[in-house]
């Protein structure tokens, strides 16, 4: 039977570059690999016929004897150059390695860049806006003093004789071999045979640092602050990660915040919405007087120019919006209740319209059962 062509087989064209010819086998492989094809006995032969077309193809020599005599230049028995001649497990484990723990020889580095950390940090909205510093204990891991982060007492190790250096194991299951990190050394290539005693042998022991943190104005919820360096400790030496301090800022008892600008509710007695006056407001900077028009309606929003937050990362300053609330009086006394009476009765006198919404809104319901009643 005449094999099928190797381009056809792996679904590429002629003049496929090398890293389109391994992400397609990778593609391919994935979809008929027999454990994921348990039921389908012809995904077996379908996978065999891609290894055997990646094998040549992958490789440049037997590839260019394959476009200039076919099968013939790469068929053994002919003289060719030898299809399996890389073994099934050596291929699967250079293209899949990294989906089994890696793949390929090569001895591990086993100096490792330490683990970043984060630090919640809660502010006040006062100390948000305005920066503060302020000191923060951070449990970490940290270098080794006894053996400067090497494990050994001598700073000395030995080659690993489960791994052979590789940090890598391989399982042979049948047909197919899986590259796992070596358990003895865990991927390191290399075991300790001094270990140090204050840290047994890590390279890192467990310490709680006291960090000074400088929080810039302006900061809000969800901002980050790196402070290089200052994670855990780096494995056999390695350079330290970074600590990074999140910003959550607690919510506040007058303001609440929208990007660079402030909100707060201003309640004002009735007289001084009727009449008009003069009200002094909290600022996160200090008390500031604002002017109450009369006849200041509920809902009225008065703006503050630059009473607000200077955006962390630049830019104009916000401002203090104030919504007023016209308090209704409460707890009357019976002489109270009578002036306010009086007071009603003369916003009803014929000819006077001391309430315009309730016009409008009565002469609109007016017009609605008109319509209706049509």
């Amino acid at each position: 039977m005449e094999k099928e062509d190797f381009y056809a087989v792996l679904e590429i064209s002629r003049n496929a570059s090398g890293s389109e010819i391994k992400k397609t086998y990778r593609r391919l492989a994935m979809k008929y690999h027999p454990d994921r094809n348990v039921d389908n006995p012809e995904a077996e032969d379908k996978f065999k016929a891609i290894q055997e077309a990646y094998a040549i193809l992958s490789d440049e020599q037997k590839r260019a004897a394959y476009d200039q005599f076919g099968h013939a230049g790469v068929d053994p028995s002919r003289g060719g150059g030898h299809a399996s001649g890389d073994s099934f497990s050596d291929i699967f484990g250079d293209v899949f390695g990294d989906i089994f723990g890696g793949g390929g020889g090569g001895h591990r580095s086993q100096v490792r860049r330490g683990a970043d950390l984060r630090y919640n940090l809660d502010l006040s909205l006062e100390d948000a806006v305005h920066g503060i510093e302020t000191k923060i204990k951070v449990p970490s891991s940290v270098t080794c003093t006894g053996c400067k982060g090497t494990g050994s007492r001598s700073g000395a190790s030995t080659t690993c004789a489960t791994c052979g250096g590789h940090g890598q194991v391989r399982m042979q299951q049948g047909m197919f071999s899986v590259q796992q990190t070596c358990p003895t050394c865990r991927g390191a290539g290399s075991v300790i045979k001094d270990p140090c005693g204050k840290c047994r042998g890590t390279g890192k022991t467990q310490e709680t640092k006291t960090l000074s943190v400088k929080i810039p104005p302006g900061v809000d919820t969800g901002d980050r602050i790196r402070l290089g360096s200052e994670g855990e400790a780096g494995e056999h030496g390695g350079p330290a990660g970074d600590l990074y301090v999140q910003v959550n800022v607690r919510e506040h008892s007058i303001f609440t915040r929208d990007g660079a600008d402030l909100f707060c509710d201003m309640p004002i007695s009735f007289a001084m919405a009727a009449l008009g006056g003069e009200l002094e407001v909290p600022t996160l900077s200090g008390k500031v007087k604002l002017k109450i028009p009369a006849e200041t309606q509920t809902g009225k929003l008065f703006r503050l120019r630059s009473k607000g937050v200077q955006p962390v990362r630049g830019g104009s300053v916000g401002d203090l919006l104030c919504r007023v609330h016209v308090e209704t009086p409460v707890k009357l006394t019976a002489s109270q209740k009578d002036l306010v009476a009086q007071l009603d009765a003369s916003f009803k006198e014929k000819g006077k319209k001391h309430n315009p919404k309730e016009h409008t809104w009565l002469d609109g319901v007016k017009s609605f059962f008109d319509k209706v009643k049509l």
